[in-house]
């Protein structure tokens, strides 16, 4: 999907995008889901992790396999609650994982749902960031948004530390009766790690969106309203 969503951007076209959805089907009144069967190959050292997130998620280890230095293991686990591991998988893995999946069967809907464990920082000021906003933000959790860059009022600027969302003003400047230089601000001011395509896909959830135009990946509320 984000291969297509991509060359639509590169075309001009200016969209939003919503969490995806599974495509459930219902057989004698009862709703089943997608179901996939998961292959994952990591180093020892990252099969602590993997099987931890693979139990936040719910899913089930079926077999599990030495291979010289690495670990084989399969899963059953539902399509929903695999929805956005691949980038988390990724960075737990320092890239030295492989991962692949592929539909297994439909099975009855448990009602759980992998739920992130992040919050999002939402922006409630529409403007310019601001290194001294930001600076104010970063111990909150990870920034998506560097200096000097506009963001509107219920934009996503960042990632959490905890559950919740939170509203930050990363637009707030120092006031003048303080002559602290930029220089000074910005030793205490942490790169920022701007959202690709992708990973802004996988990390939305069911109350935000991806803005996607020619110029800019942007994360958004549905309800600006709120902000």
């Amino acid at each position: 999907m984000a291969i297509l969503i991509e060359r639509m951007r590169r075309e001009g076209y200016e969209f939003q995008v919503s969490r995806p959805q599974v495509i459930e089907k219902k057989v004698d009144g009862v709703t089943l889901t997608p179901y996939e069967r998961l292959m994952i190959e990591v180093p020892q050292e990252y099969s602590g992790v993997v099987m931890q997130k693979m139990g936040l998620r719910h899913g089930e280890l079926i077999e599990m396999t030495p291979v010289k230095n690495s670990v084989l293991m399969e899963f059953v686990i539902s399509t929903k609650e695999l929805f956005g591991y691949k980038s988390e998988f990724i960075i737990d893995t320092r890239g030295e994982g492989i991962i692949s999946s592929s539909l297994l069967d439909y099975r009855k809907d448990k009602g759980i749902a992998f739920k992130r464990e992040n919050g999002s920082l939402v922006a409630h000021v529409s403007g310019t960031t601001r290194e001294y906003g930001l600076a104010a933000v970063q111990a909150r959790g990870i920034l998506f948004v560097g200096p000097a860059t506009p963001v509107y009022a219920g934009q996503v600027v960042g990632k959490n530390s905890r559950v919740q969302d939170i509203r930050v003003n990363v637009c707030k400047e120092k006031e003048q009766t303080n002559h602290r230089s930029n220089a000074q601000i910005s030793e205490h001011f942490n790169a920022h790690k701007p959202l690709i395509l992708e990973e802004a896909l996988e990390y939305i959830d069911d109350t935000e969106v991806v803005e996607v135009t020619p110029q800019n990946v942007r994360v958004r509320k549905i309800d600006l309203n709120s902000y």
